[in-house]
């Protein structure tokens, strides 16, 4: 799981390991977050059409970096 979850958020799980985090407790703060920015990176949340219409899970507390990544991929498509 922490291998899956560092591919999608590996600044976050190299800071958090760097700050003396467990695995653990890294896998723990960022698991969500992954599932969250990978439907964001994905695409997932291209086209719709009002905020209303996010789904319940689609929002996680993430930094500007991931935000900067999501909007990035964003311009991509």
């Amino acid at each position: 799981h922490c291998l899956s979850v560092r591919a999608v958020c590996q600044r976050e799980i190299d800071g958090d390991r760097g700050n003396g985090y467990s695995w653990k407790i890294t896998l723990l703060r960022n698991y969500w977050k992954s599932k969250v920015k990978q439907e964001w990176l994905s695409g997932k949340y291209s086209n719709i059409p009002s905020q209303n219409s996010l789904p319940e899970k689609s929002m996680y507390p993430m930094d500007v970096d991931t935000w900067g990544e999501i909007l990035e991929a964003e311009l991509e498509r």
